[in-house]
């Protein structure tokens, strides 16, 4: 349904789409509790990120973090307000994991906000067997974040 693509974040509908994702954290999240990574800090050697397409249209992007040679982060999640409710997340988030376990990853983790903007999203995440936990990969506790993992 989707075709899925590495990604260099270099096409102008990816690099709208990152803002728009960058614009909803701060929307709806403190300041100081704002983790999503800019376009500089997706460009990292360690982060694979891909995009999900309908045809032409980018229907959503997500990324996966190397942290060490056991353990990586899902950053990026993010689907096109055109495509909401089609099933865009979860391919790319199912990418994301594959990719992970072809790494030799033993562990996937995420860090997240509160609220019912990140409803949706903690949805999936459990959905697909991600449980609650604690901070990894220098994250503090704090009252807004959370932790969740998937081990592989």
């Amino acid at each position: 349904m989707f075709e899925l693509r590495v990604d260099d974040l270099s096409g102008e509908a990816v690099r709208a789409l990152l803002a728009f994702h960058l614009s909803g954290m701060h929307a709806n999240s403190p300041a100081c509790h704002v983790h999503a990574l800019d376009l500089t800090g997706l460009l990292q050697p360690n982060i694979t990120v891909w995009t999900a397409w309908d045809g032409a249209a980018l229907a959503g992007i997500g990324a996966l973090k190397l942290i060490d040679a056991d353990q990586a982060e899902v950053k990026s999640m993010r689907t096109h307000p055109d495509h909401l409710r089609r099933g865009v997340a979860a391919v790319v988030l199912e990418q994301i994991i594959n990719a992970a376990r072809a790494a030799g990853v033993k562990r996937l983790s995420l860090e997240t906000g509160r609220g019912d903007a990140f409803e949706p999203a903690l949805a999936m995440y459990r959905r697909r067997g991600f449980v609650d936990g604690g901070p990894f990969a220098g994250y503090e506790a704090n009252e807004f974040s959370q932790f969740l993992h998937l081990d592989l």
